[in-house]
């Protein structure tokens, strides 16, 4: 069996959605001065690829501490979306799958954008969004963990505050993985993993895997 990794690495000073917590990795200690290296870390708990738990945007919401690790880990439908658009909406006609959409699908869906390669750009600000009306069809078939190649399934704008892809998500009690990459050739159905760190919180950073 094979491995994928599909996180973006964290980085200092890398891309996070406007308004977050800037990303700092620096030396704290040093082989030549203490005998030990340690980095010092800085970030906000939706750095890089990560888990928004409900309790992000949803008021007494679950937090990572209501989170179940078998709830991210699992079979996978991934949907792509050919006609992917720069800062256009896509809706439930346009996501794609081999055999079409099922009609009862597994708790985790991915949706593979093609917008991953601008991940660290300006242009990654300007992606694809979807839909609420396909999001609520994801959920009426069985979705419970949606993952995107975005910053957000919604729209990215850092004067909103209308986010309607997550009221429907984790309003339902589900979960959204954002910025995963490396999707673009993966099956239709594939095992994934997403081993979020052990926080208690509205979010944190995941290693995401796909088992090949």
């Amino acid at each position: 069996m094979a491995l994928r990794d599909l996180s973006h690495p964290i980085r200092d000073g890398m891309m996070v959605y406007p308004g977050d917590p800037a990303v700092s990795v620096g030396p704290a200690l040093t082989l030549a001065a203490d005998g030990v290296a340690v980095a010092r870390i800085g970030m906000g708990s939706h750095t890089g690829t990560h888990v928004d738990a409900p309790a992000h945007t949803v008021p007494g919401g679950r937090t990572m501490a209501d989170v179940h690790l078998d709830e991210l880990v699992g079979d996978a439908v991934v949907l792509r979306v050919p006609t992917a658009a720069e800062g256009r909406p896509y809706g439930w006609d346009e996501l794609v799958c081999e055999g079409g959409v099922p009609p009862e699908l597994p708790p985790i869906v991915i949706i593979d954008t093609g917008w991953a390669r601008w991940f660290g750009g300006e242009r990654a600000l300007r992606h694809p969004f979807l839909r609420p009306d396909a999001v609520r069809e994801l959920m009426r078939r069985g979705m419970r963990v949606l993952g995107v190649d975005t910053l957000s399934p919604d729209p990215t704008d850092a004067a909103s505050v209308d986010f309607p892809v997550h009221e429907v998500v984790l309003g339902g009690d589900g979960l959204i993985v954002e910025n995963l990459r490396g999707l673009e050739d993966l099956p239709p159905r594939v095992r994934v993993g997403f081993f979020p760190l052990r926080l208690d919180g509205d979010g944190a950073p995941v290693r995401a895997v796909a088992f090949l």
